[in-house]
């Protein structure tokens, strides 16, 4: 393809030359794309839009939310609506799922979203992001019910995030490899500037909260003490530990360089399976790094082979440079 991409090129050319999309799910990323950029516009107002600060509500993780928070979910829900792609939406904020109005049986497709990755970092202008995961309605479904999204990740059509940072990246796949597209704010669309991203096997950088690790397992405190031990422990080599507390910064980083990102289960709250959002942070985060020839597990399992069982349903996550993620994951099988 010649330079200057944008990604309504990109996407025509994936459905007309390489047969990987139909055009319904095309029109979908596109409304999808250009929500993100209404979005990207809110986050560079900053106060200047009076979006800062906290909303004083909650959402339905038991979490408060920020102002936009609420406003990016808004964003997304509106955009959607109307476009006669979808029969159903699903948002980390929101209890329930969005039925699309007299959309169905002509939307084929279901949109999971979290609007705002990251929102700790709003206030202190740090990279955040859009996470979105996008399944296709059960075959001869007659309605729109919680259990048609209720689907493994690794039936997911296309999945991408958007990260508002220095500049305004779009990272997607269709399943066929990682695209990557830049906002290009005067010709006001996505320009792509890299195609068929791949993950390093090996890395020297691991992302996790090391303030958690009296609650961690033993596996996941196996782990990340040879990766401290450097050069003279067991691994051989010495470690760079990069956190940012924004998911979709950390993967960002992967994507761009290599790198493993563990949030694990822990102690604190052993009941739960782990702190992240399978359907809206760990399903399309994974197929992601997938494409680009990485690997995520749960530390015992491929996170896209996990039958979800309910819509906010969480899991422990290691994803990232292949050889790592196979590393931590068999101490947890060995364990």
């Amino acid at each position: 393809m010649p330079s200057k991409v944008s990604l309504t090129r990109y996407l025509v050319e994936q459905q007309r030359i390489d047969g990987h999309i139909p055009s319904q799910l095309r029109l979908l990323l596109e409304v999808v794309a250009r929500a993100c950029k209404s979005i990207s516009q809110a986050v560079n107002k900053g106060a200047l839009g009076s979006v800062m600060g906290s909303a004083e509500s909650e959402n339905v993780q038991g979490e408060i939310q920020k102002k936009l928070d609420i406003i990016a979910n808004e964003v997304l829900i509106e955009a959607n609506e109307w476009g006669g792609h979808l029969a159903g939406m699903a948002s980390e904020e929101m209890e329930g799922i969005y039925v699309v109005p007299n959309r169905y049986p002509q939307g084929e497709y279901l949109l999971l979203f979290d609007p705002l990755d990251g929102s700790s970092n709003i206030d202190i202008n740090v990279s955040i992001g859009t996470i979105f995961s996008v399944l296709k309605m059960p075959e001869g479904d007659r309605g729109v019910d919680e259990s048609d999204f209720l689907q493994a990740g690794r039936q997911q059509v296309a999945a991408g995030y958007c990260i508002y940072g220095p500049q305004t990246t779009l990272v997607l796949t269709v399943g066929d490899g990682v695209a990557m597209f830049t906002l290009d704010r005067e010709q006001g669309s996505f320009v792509l500037i890299e195609e068929n991203v791949q993950i390093p096997e090996d890395t020297k950088e691991f992302a996790i909260n090391m303030s958690n690790m009296r609650h961690w397992d033993e596996p996941v405190k196996r782990y990340v003490d040879e990766l401290l031990a450097g050069k003279d422990g067991p691994r051989g080599k010495d470690f760079n530990m990069r956190w940012v507390a924004a998911m979709v910064a950390d993967v960002h980083r992967i994507l761009c360089r290599g790198g493993i990102f563990m949030y694990p289960w822990d102690k604190r709250e052993p009941e739960k399976a782990g702190k992240l959002r399978l359907m809206y942070e760990a399903n399309p985060m994974s197929w992601l790094i997938e494409q680009a020839g990485g690997a995520a597990t749960n530390g015992k399992q491929r996170i896209l082979d996990i039958q979800p069982g309910k819509l906010h349903e969480r899991v422990s996550v290691i994803l990232g440079s292949k050889n790592e993620v196979e590393r931590v994951t068999g101490y947890h099988l060995g364990a």
